[in-house]
């Protein structure tokens, strides 16, 4: 599959930002952030019959939408001026249009991990995030069948994931004219305002011990509305009341990458869990959900070699975790004094991660990806982070919604000797399925895990039913 880049150009506001709002400072919590960039993905296939001549003339919308949007959204229109702030120049988005010499339907058949990476602007790197480059940046991918998929890396040190889902939902509306308008917030540095360098600098450090060299490999592990419902119903009878979906599917994968880590090294090390914890809905603002930034906090859970790992166990320690993430910690937060609780909470989260496995965890699930519509339709799949390949990675795991909205797959980035075992681990395979195809859109895994014969459903269903979605016929 090749990928030809049709144009480059600048997508500049449509008004330009007053001189006052030139530079924007990062808050506290912007500044602590480890990746460089939040990279997504949406495909949309071609429900109008389209050829991709037409599909190129969406490219005009957007970029028009694009434009509008920016003037509300004024910092992702700059450039990163230094760890501290945003130059607010409006030089504005990035934009290239790609074409793909592949038809989406034949991409998403089985899709390739390394190529993923093709559909955005570049591959998120460090060097990509550096002083001068630009916050945002987008390429529209063009298949041969009309279908699209539009590739966005905007710059984690002003965005997390709802952030972006925000930035997007402005932008859909802003292409189909919908007249609601989202209005974002950007006083969270005034809310966790950053007090030097001191806290980013303690972070580093830990950030430092997340990662690790090797050869990373990215799978995909998506679990059903029916597989999820036993695992509740699993760590309910043990005692668990009202576990939720994000508890139970993070405890089993944490169990398992334990079980795969010891197998590959021969000993049984302490092991930490750490998901990001979105704190919207802990701050008192009525306006806390349009609030743009990283508006996240960390949550730790930490298992030792002594430490008995039935399921219930690991979804009590993740829920203990997230549970001190709270309000009144929130509050602590913020703030003069703020950085202090911070310092506290990173110097505590240090102690537990030294020289010991460490998982990541980040939800995106019931952010409302899927409902994205430009005007084309909704989504039939979105991606996210994939770090096939990469010689200095994280654990890290991603969990993002099925199109059905009720499961969940969990894109899972592990050395690979250690993946290897993981993905043949069968505890994780009775209620997950190994990188099924997106055209089934969760309805295979939705009845449940399928076990080792998948694959082999699943390319059947993908003949019968190539161009098929939900009884909706489609060209890409």
């Amino acid at each position: 599959m090749e990928t030809t880049i049709i144009s480059k150009e600048n997508i500049k506001p449509s008004s330009p930002t007053p001189s006052h709002l030139k530079t924007f400072d990062l808050s506290a919590l912007d500044q602590i952030v480890l990746s460089p960039y939040v990279p997504i993905i949406i495909y949309y296939p071609n429900i109008n019959g389209d050829n991709s001549n037409q599909a190129l003339q969406k490219s005009q919308v957007l970029k028009k939408s694009l434009s509008e949007t920016l003037t509300k959204f004024y910092p992702l229109a700059g450039t990163i001026k230094n760890e501290d702030s945003i130059d607010c120049n409006d030089i504005g988005a990035n934009y290239i249009v790609a074409s793909v010499q592949c038809r989406l339907d034949e991409f998403l058949k089985q899709p390739d991990h390394q190529l993923i990476h093709g559909f955005l602007p570049f591959v998120p790197s460090f060097d990509k995030s550096s002083v001068g480059n630009q916050v945002t940046n987008v390429q529209l991918n063009i298949f041969e069948c009309g279908g699209i998929a539009i590739g966005l890396c905007i710059s984690h040190r002003i965005v997390d994931g709802a952030s972006v889902y925000m930035f997007l939902k402005a932008w859909s509306n802003m292409a189909r004219g919908v007249e609601e308008v989202e209005y974002p917030n950007f006083t969270t540095p005034s809310l966790f305002p950053a007090k030097g360098s001191w806290l980013r600098d303690i972070f580093k450090g830990l950030g430092r011990s997340l990662l690790k060299e090797g050869k990373c490999s990215t799978k995909r592990f998506v679990f059903g509305s029916d597989a999820i419902a036993r695992l509740r119903a699993r760590a309910k009878s043990n005692g668990v009341q009202r576990p939720s979906r994000v508890e139970v599917v993070s405890s089993l994968i944490w169990k398992c990458a334990m079980d795969a880590t010891k197998e590959a090294s021969g000993i049984q090390k302490p092991s930490s869990l750490s998901h990001f914890v979105n704190l919207r809905s802990k701050l008192k603002s009525t306006l806390s959900n349009n609030f743009m930034g990283n508006v996240i906090w960390i949550s730790n859970a930490v298992s030792l070699p002594s430490d008995e790992t039935p399921l219930h166990s690991l979804v009590n320690k993740v829920r203990e975790s997230i549970s001190k993430v709270d309000a009144e910690f929130v509050e602590k937060a913020q703030g003069d004094e703020g950085c202090f609780a911070m310092q506290k909470s990173l110097e505590e989260m240090g102690e537990s991660t030294g020289g010991i496995d460490n998982y990541g965890f980040t939800s995106w699930c019931r952010m409302g990806f899927y409902e994205i519509d430009f005007g084309w339709g909704k989504p039939s799949w979105v991606t996210g982070i994939v770090g096939d390949g990469s010689p200095v990675f994280m654990n890290l795991v991603t969990l993002m919604d099925t199109k059905s909205g009720e499961g969940i797959e969990a894109w899972v980035n592990l050395d690979e000797s250690e993946m290897e075992i993981l993905k043949k681990n069968q505890e994780l395979l009775s209620y997950a399925s190994l990188d099924p195809s997106p055209l089934l859109n969760g309805e295979i895994v939705e009845i449940g895990a399928l076990g080792a014969g998948i694959e082999q459903t699943t390319e059947q269903f993908v003949k019968e039913n190539r161009f098929a979605s939900k009884g909706l016929i489609f060209n890409a």
